[in-house]
């Protein structure tokens, strides 16, 4: 393939057999070719859980699992959008008058918050309308954000169909203002000091008993209702045990890990491997532990991976289920997958677990791109 741009391929279609089967599904549904492909990738968080939204770095990797969609760009205002998968029915809608009912989340939604918020964010107006048909082979419900790669592969089509440049208006951005949020970053970052030293000052600032919304209060010598209104998110209002300890131990003990995990990766050293994988190992005791973000299952299929050959396993995602990453040395790899896929899916009685399998191997995979027809 040629790079015509960084996110634009120019590709022989009938020479990828995913690509010359979504065309043909295309001309099928709606009776033309699509005039370009978009693709984003899925990923997993190698490490860095929960501490992004406090301030910190993480360390995601794109993986090779991806959404496909075929566009044709129309004349009129009408956006039709379709799936290869049949549990997903069609859609269709104004493309200058996006509704997305939050109260249910169906997959065409994920696509809408992609158009709209490019529309929206760039202060776009009479949208042209377009055929979209969508492939994808993420693993659904996984922690691997096929839905976040839906969105991706809707803004990058909202882009591609005005014609504008990604990369320019992307330079236009301004990030969020969080004059009022005082997140765990910013307390380190007024201190001018190291994660290792804001790991002293939480054992010596708080004690690891959960804290109530009265002790909370005395602390920082407000009332109930101010805690509640000014501090407090609304789904957390009606919290009556606040583990401060454990959650600002494990923020930035992980912040520190994944700055850690990084540094190895760079400078290479012979068992580079087996340093990383104690990270890892680190990261999933301390999202159980101090985060509890961890479920029996995900404990389960950890120390299954790591009985049968993996370096180091964590939950990954946001956790309370989901999915585990685990590195794993390649020549051990067919027997790892083997023995993982044997004693978590199958039953005592030979069956297999009815629910479907998702278990695979993955290398890094590239990021998001347009594909035209060459």
């Amino acid at each position: 393939m040629a790079t015509e741009s960084p996110a634009t391929r120019r590709v022989q279609v009938a020479e990828h057999p995913r690509l010359l089967k979504l065309k043909e599904m295309f001309n099928s549904k709606f009776g033309s070719i699509p005039k370009f492909y978009v693709r984003a990738p899925g990923r997993v968080n190698i490490i860095g859980e929960h501490i992004d939204y406090c301030g910190y770095s993480v360390l995601p990797m794109a993986v090779e699992q991806d959404v496909l969609i075929a566009v044709e760009p129309v004349k009129t205002y009408a956006l039709q959008l379709a799936n290869t998968n049949p549990l997903y029915p069609d859609f269709s809608t104004s493309a200058n008058n996006i509704q997305i009912d939050k109260t249910k989340p169906l997959w065409h939604n994920y696509f809408l918050c992609g158009l709209k918020g490019i529309q929206e964010h760039f202060g776009l107006s009479n949208l042209t309308g377009m055929n979209c048909l969508v492939d994808g082979n993420i693993p659904p419900s996984s922690g691997l954000s096929s839905s976040s790669a839906l969105v991706c592969c809707a803004g990058l089509v909202t882009l591609t169909v005005l014609g504008r440049n990604l990369s320019k208006l992307l330079a236009k951005y301004k990030s969020l203002q969080w004059d009022k949020v005082l997140r765990l970053e910013e307390v380190q970052a007024k201190l001018g000091i190291s994660l290792e030293e804001m790991l002293l000052v939480t054992e010596d600032a708080l004690h690891p008993e959960p804290y109530n919304p009265e002790e909370i209060c005395r602390c920082l010598g407000i009332s109930l209702e101010e805690l509640r209104t000014q501090i407090l998110s609304p789904n957390t209002q009606d919290v009556l045990i606040f583990k401060l300890y454990q959650r600002a131990k494990h923020v930035y003990s992980e912040a520190a890990r994944a700055l850690q995990f990084k540094k190895i990766c760079e400078e290479a050293p012979e068992n580079m491997v087996q340093l990383l994988g104690e990270l890892m190992n680190q990261s999933h005791m301390s999202c159980r532990d101090m985060y509890e973000c961890s479920c029996p299952e995900l404990d389960q299929l950890v120390d299954i991976c790591r009985k049968f050959g993996a370096q180091g396993s964590r939950l990954t995602g946001a956790g309370w289920g989901g999915c585990t990453v685990s590195i794993v040395p390649a020549d051990k790899l067919p027997s790892f997958l083997a023995n993982v896929h044997k004693a978590y899916y199958q039953r005592s009685d030979g069956s297999l677990a009815p629910e479907k399998q998702s278990l695979f191997a993955t290398k890094p995979g590239g990021g998001a791109l347009v594909f035209l027809e060459a």
